[in-house]
């Protein structure tokens, strides 16, 4: 056959591949491979049409025939993708061969005649074929619950190139990493001076605790458009403002501090113009749960189940929307499903122990809690929730440890140094307490918002139990300015101005709080005390000090 028919075919198959018609693309390849006498590039393609078309086994054949897995890291990679899709993990490590990475990532021991394609930098910037490899390794290791090489794979498939965003998704979303390991990865990282924008999303993405002012800067970089005006080299900004990432990313910071309605209507906003983009999903549903909104939690999860049935962020909103109505036994039975679909979704196994804790079924709440520990090493939230969950049982030494432990993963987690001060609360020892409360009020991201008041009422409380009342008094005023309708604030208010012997004031706001709770039986009682104290005191007064509605005084 002519060179230039053999051209015309290799264009079809090509053709066919790029229009994702598979089985065309097939069809051709075969008769290629056949009119071309079996020509390495042509072998590459048609393995190449049948891996997209799902046939795994029939490409996997076709290399091993024609000896070609060793002949090339591109179809040794190959071969390795065939055999993750039909779920040979084992067979998938021995045919990506023997190589060793450290702790930090960084490759030990390599097959020789992969070191030039390794190493080489690719022409027009393509993703380095070693760093899929290493990928591929990862994946596997993780399947097979080897975490710990599954990590350093990861690490090696993200130094290896940068632009190995699936490795950087994994780490990331899987919890793989501390706050501090995070960023030390990061930093290690080799970006190109072109490469700023991918580096500040990058640093956007990681742990968002503590990072207030430095997370804010990345966002205004790259949200800001450049200034064309001035030298390229000098121009700051990435144009990324209306990027849906971009504004999911942000949602997310928003989430973790605390700010649910800002969070909720940045999701809402984005799914209005992209409305299955599920990176946003998690926020946006927990947001949602955080702020009520039990209907559209509904209509998202109804729709999600349509659309995406084998997702588990799919049957994750369904559980939560069961949550939000309290009918936590549905809740559990498809945070279980979401956690069957897919093993590594972290909210989904810390949404099954809160439905569990939220019966008080303290067993299997532990078990979700400590499965979520075991996924997840590198998320504080399961040993938090541990010790809370021991806090609740009253078990205060294993909270505590449960709670350092916590810290020691994420030490800039507000919610860490709360939990730390109620356990000291409860042990009595209330100037440890006030310490670690002062603690998570300073790590809190300015402005306070709602989310923060009842760490600001667990303080008023611990400066009551000091006697320090104006303290406690001013702490209990600004809880009130974060959420007004808090019955018990309000109760705890007055209770703060009776001990200090002022009643009058006491029964104003006794008055409030059963205003907002009419059933509080403690408000109930210290109303009626300050008010006998209170008839007391001007029973026991001259009459002379008495005086009527008009103002004239008692005549005896």
């Amino acid at each position: 056959m002519r060179e230039g028919d053999v051209e015309k075919l290799r264009a079809v198959v090509r053709d066919c591949l790029g229009k994702h018609l598979y089985s065309s693309a097939i069809f051709f390849a075969d008769k290629l491979v056949t009119l071309a006498g079996s020509a390495t590039q042509d072998l590459y393609m048609q393995a190449q049409a049948l891996y997209l078309g799902k046939q795994y086994r029939r490409a996997l054949h076709l290399l091993r025939r024609h000896q070609l897995v060793t002949a090339d890291l591109r179809f040794r990679y190959l071969a390795g993708k065939c055999l993750e899709e039909v779920k040979e993990w084992d067979e998938c490590l021995l045919m990506l061969g023997d190589s060793e990475v450290d702790e930090e990532g960084n490759v030990l021991m390599i097959d020789v005649q992969d070191i030039e394609l390794l190493y080489k930098d690719a022409e027009e910037r393509e993703i380095n074929i070693g760093a899929a490899i290493c990928l591929l390794r990862g994946r596997a290791f993780e399947a097979l619950e080897n975490r710990a090489r599954a990590l350093r794979w990861y690490k090696a498939a993200l130094k290896a190139d940068p632009y190995c965003y699936e490795a950087f998704e994994h780490l990331i979303d899987h919890h793989m990493l501390t706050n501090e390991e995070e960023a030390v990865l990061l930093n290690s990282l080799k970006f190109d001076s072109e490469d700023r924008w991918l580096s500040l999303l990058y640093l956007c993405r990681i742990k968002k605790y503590g990072q207030v002012s430095v997370i804010e800067e990345k966002f205004q970089e790259l949200e800001k458009e450049p200034d064309e005006s001035r030298p390229e080299e000098d121009r700051v900004g990435c144009s990324l403002k209306d990027n849906n990432d971009i504004i999911a990313c942000r949602a997310d910071y928003l989430y973790h501090r605390g700010e649910f309605q800002r969070c909720y209507d940045t999701t809402k906003a984005l799914l209005e113009k992209d409305p299955y983009h599920l990176n946003c999903m998690p926020s946006h549903i927990g947001s949602a749960l955080e702020l009520g909104r039990k209907n559209d939690i509904f209509l998202r999860a109804h729709n999600l189940v349509q659309e995406y049935p084998q997702k588990a962020i799919s049957w994750f909103a369904v559980g939560c929307y069961y949550y939000c109505i309290r009918q936590f036994d549905h809740a559990r039975r498809y945070f279980c499903k979401a956690t069957t679909l897919e093993g590594a979704f972290a909210p989904a196994w810390l949404g099954f122990g809160n439905a569990y804790a939220a019966q008080d079924e303290s067993d299997q709440a532990m078990a979700a809690y400590r499965t979520a520990a075991r996924l997840f090493p590198g998320c504080h939230l399961p040993a938090l929730c541990i010790g809370m969950e021991y806090l609740r049982t009253n078990n205060l030494n294993l909270a505590e440890q449960f709670f350092l432990q916590a810290r020691s993963i994420c030490p800039t987690d507000p919610l860490v140094y709360n939990e730390l001060g109620v356990m000291a609360y409860r042990n009595r020892d209330y100037e440890t307490a006030s310490r670690w409360l002062r603690k998570a009020l300073q790590s809190a991201p300015p402005p306070f918002t709602e989310a923060w008041e009842p760490t600001v009422v667990n303080l008023a409380h611990t400066m009551r139990k000091l006697k320090s009342y104006p303290e406690a008094i001013s702490m209990y005023e600004k809880a009130l300015s974060l959420f007004p309708r808090g019955a018990s604030t309000y109760s705890a208010l007055g209770f703060t101005h009776h001990l200090q012997g002022n009643a009058g004031k006491a029964i104003d706001y006794y008055h409030k709080a059963l205003g907002l709770k009419a059933d509080d039986t403690f408000t109930a009682e210290m109303l009626t005390s300050a008010l006998q104290e209170e008839c007391s005191r001007f029973s026991s007064a001259p009459d002379a000090e008495f005086y009527s509605l008009s103002g004239m005084p008692h005549i005896s």
